[in-house]
C-alpha cells in the first residue's frame, strides 16, 4: 500500500534541511573570526606582557649603572669626595677677617 505525502509537507522538510546547509559556512566564518579575535588578543596581551618586562630590565640596568658610578674610585678618591671637595668648606671664615 503506498500512500502520497501531502507536497506541502516534503516541501517543508526539504526548506529546513537547505535552510540548514545553507548556514554552515556563515557558522564556520563566524567561528573562524571569533578564535582569530581572541588568538590576535592573546598576542596583544603578550606584547604588552614583554614591554613591561622590558621596561623592567632597562630600569634595573641604569640603576646597576648609577650603582656602579657611585662606586668608582680615582686614585683615592671617590665619586663622593670629588662631590664633597666642589662644595665650600663649612666653618672656615672668609678671607679677610679681623
Amino acid at each position: 500500500m503506498v500512500e502520497t505525502v501531502n507536497p506541502q509537507v516534503t516541501d517543508a522538510v526539504t526548506q529546513s534541511n537547505v535552510k540548514v546547509v545553507s548556514e554552515a559556512p556563515a557558522m564556520a566564518l563566524g567561528s573562524l573570526y571569533q578564535a582569530m579575535s581572541h588568538s590576535t588578543g592573546i598576542l596583544f596581551e603578550n606584547a604588552v606582557n614583554a614591554q613591561q618586562q622590558a621596561n623592567i630590565l632597562a630600569q634595573a640596568a641604569a640603576n646597576q649603572g648609577v650603582m656602579q658610578m657611585y662606586s668608582l674610585k680615582s686614585g683615592t678618591h671617590s665619586l663622593q669626595d670629588a662631590v664633597d671637595a666642589s662644595e665650600p668648606t663649612k666653618g672656615k671664615p672668609a678671607s679677610g677677617g679681623s
